[in-house]
């Protein structure tokens, strides 16, 4: 390492470097003489606010014993900069957000998001059952999130999109250790593997059929934590209790409570190898469910966001509603792999008609295996991709990165819930979809998809007959930051 130079160095540096700066470059030739350097040093210790001497008693020696002056002076300046930006918030803008940040002391840390998607919709040879091809904002997701100091986090975020503004997450988390978290309010159930997913970060444009059987969103209070360097995750949790497949309403419509649970492993997530971006794991959830209506039993829909599946008006659910399901994902490199099973059980009650009282307990079982291939060669995980090696650019070489996507699943409702307690005639027994898309990543914040998804039916018409086909073609544009 190279000797730290000496006072008297840096001064003669300091004397020369202002030498350089101030005086210029006359148009003939000749020496500076000392009075100059002194009327010119003199300026400058007026601009610093230092009490300045007459250029008239100049020497070499008041030259140096000035400069020390403006040594010092610059010293203190600096030391006063840092002191006032050690108080100050740093403000920061990047393309993952803004963020305010207090001094590190105070650990508050206050970040803004945002997720804007804008779908078209396009159902082509829907003759027998005609959708509206439509252009839709899908989502529009403000986000405010952050710590306010080492113990609380907090998150909040509306979804804007739609005929009315609503609240997705409102909860707080007290971070008591890393292995024990609480956190209280509306947040998405640690139930679902592709439900969990960042809506920003999916495959395809919309989730497949597993997650019409997992809870979504609910009021509740959870304990959660990592444990063996963060390789084994864990939650459980009390909520309110939602229907399969949809957020929670407002408050708890049936005085019953729903307890859920999930392990996530990643045996290797520490280590560089091959097998580093495996996941398995298991969630369940058990609770008593007590009646009638679109808030106690569910609907199902196609990847197209099509109802096939409703139960009879006449149907209620009456006691036990079990889900349980394994899951498990694969990324390495540019491949993603993504899978799940999810079983939903509810008893049934028939509270009308000359069944009136019959009661089922009724199991619908769905699955799915979803594939993805980075074409451009990127990185492939679960949170998404997260920036293009080359994004794109106008008249330049950069394309941004492009994935293939692939998926396939089913979902299978109880032979024994028909015809009494839905109807053949409109609800289909079973839905098998396969779906195929693209997505380009332009840049690390605006990205572009096409999806083209078939659903076929067991029953759901008339007659006995297999509902129409479901063809369907999606378009995304996303911005989010």
């Amino acid at each position: 390492m190279p000797a730290r130079p000496t006072t008297s160095l840096r001064r003669t540096s300091l004397f020369a470097a202002l030498a350089f700066v101030l005086l210029p470059l006359h148009a003939h030739a000749g020496e500076v003489t000392v009075e100059e350097l002194a009327k010119r040093l003199q300026v400058l210790e007026q601009r610093l606010g230092v009490t300045a001497t007459t250029a008239d008693s100049a020497g070499l020696a008041d030259l140096d014993q000035r400069l020390r002056v403006i040594e010092r002076k610059l010293e203190l300046q600096a030391e006063e900069s840092a002191a006032k930006a050690a108080k100050d918030p740093v403000v920061s803008l990047s393309p993952k957000g803004l963020s305010i940040k207090s001094p590190a002391s105070d650990g508050i840390e206050v970040k803004f998001k945002a997720l804007v998607q804008a779908d078209g919709r396009l159902f082509l040879d829907d003759e027998q059952l005609p959708q509206n091809d439509t252009l839709l904002l899908r989502r529009v997701e403000p986000t405010i999130e952050g710590t306010w100091g080492p113990l609380l986090g907090f998150r909040l975020q509306a979804q804007l999109a739609g005929d009315s503004a609503t609240l997705n997450d409102a909860y707080l988390d007290l971070k008591f250790d890393p292995r024990a978290t609480l956190r209280v309010g509306k947040y998405k159930q640690p139930f679902g593997l592709e439900q969990l997913q960042s809506a920003g970060s999916l495959a395809a444009i919309e989730r497949g059929l597993p997650t019409e059987l997992t809870p979504g969103r609910d009021l509740g209070v959870q304990l959660q934590g990592e444990f063996a360097g963060s390789t084994l995750n864990y939650a459980v949790g009390v909520f309110n209790g939602v229907v399969d497949g949809r957020d929670a309403v407002a408050s708890n419509p049936d005085n019953e409570f729903e307890a859920t649970a999930r392990v996530f492993w990643e045996p290797y997530k520490n280590a560089a190898n091959a097998w580093s971006g495996l996941g398995v794991g298991i969630a369940t959830s058990v609770s008593d469910n007590f009646g009638a209506g679109p808030n106690f039993l569910p609907r199902y829909r196609t990847p197209g966001q099509v109802q096939f599946f409703g139960y009879r008006a006449e149907a209620a659910a009456d006691g036990l509603h079990r889900r349980w399901s394994p899951q498990a994902y694969y990324y390495n490199g540019p491949l993603g792999l993504l899978g799940e099973y999810v079983t939903s059980e509810q008893e049934v009650r028939l509270v009308a008609g000359a069944s009136a009282g019959r009661v089922e307990h009724l199991e619908t079982n769905a699955w799915q295996l979803s594939g993805s291939w980075v074409l451009t060669g990127e990185d492939a995980s679960y949170r998404g991709l997260a920036r293009p090696n080359h994004p794109f650019t106008t008249g330049a070489a950069g394309w941004g990165a492009l994935e293939l996507v692939a998926r396939y699943g089913e979902l299978d409702v109880d032979d024994d819930a028909f015809p009494l307690f839905a109807n053949p005639a409109t609800s289909a027994s079973r839905a098998q979809a396969w779906t195929v898309g693209l997505n380009w990543y332009l840049t690390q914040n605006l990205k572009l998809v096409a999806n083209y998804s078939q659903t076929t039916f067991e029953g759901g018409a008339a007659a006995g007959a297999d509902r129409e086909d479901e063809k369907a073609f999606f378009t995304r544009a996303q911005l989010s930051f």
